[in-house]
């Protein structure tokens, strides 16, 4: 028998394991108008909301000039926007606006209609189950930003 450790860590592993390789599968097999690392880059700002490049470049682990880059693509198509820091008149906040919004929900819809077909294989016990795992990994990641 194993160990609660063990089977906790098992079981955080199997999670990473499989959520990534759903990614990969859904990033496999669309064709999205946006690159993905600028959806992922929008993803985590609509997340997080305004903040820094410094930031989003800590967040991403990348360096900030390449932060600065992607940023900026995503400014010029009209994505995102900067303002002024209330905090600190120097810094910049970059938001997202609602056409990054709306460009990411498209890219979350593309993205989940490869999936689609899978799941609709399933029959209802099993999508069932997804449905209420879903809910406690959300569940999960609200506890998590409170702490």
């Amino acid at each position: 028998m194993t160990s609660s450790v063990s089977a906790g860590a098992t079981l955080s592993s199997d999670l990473l394991s499989a959520v990534a390789r759903i990614n990969r599968l859904a990033n496999q097999r669309v064709r999205l108008a946006l690159p993905f690392a600028q959806a992922r880059l929008l993803a985590a700002i609509e997340d997080q909301g305004a903040a820094r490049i410094s930031d989003l470049a800590a967040l991403d682990h990348c360096s900030q000039p390449t932060m600065t880059t992607q940023v900026r693509r995503l400014e010029d198509a009209g994505l995102v926007s900067r303002a002024t820091d209330p905090a600190d008149a120097r810094a910049v906040l970059i938001s997202i606006t609602p056409d990054g919004v709306e460009a990411l929900a498209k890219v979350r819809a593309d993205r989940g209609a490869v999936i689609d077909p899978y799941l609709a294989r399933l029959d209802d016990a099993d999508r069932q189950t997804l449905v209420d795992a879903v809910r406690v990994m959300r569940r999960l990641l609200d506890d998590a930003q409170l702490h």
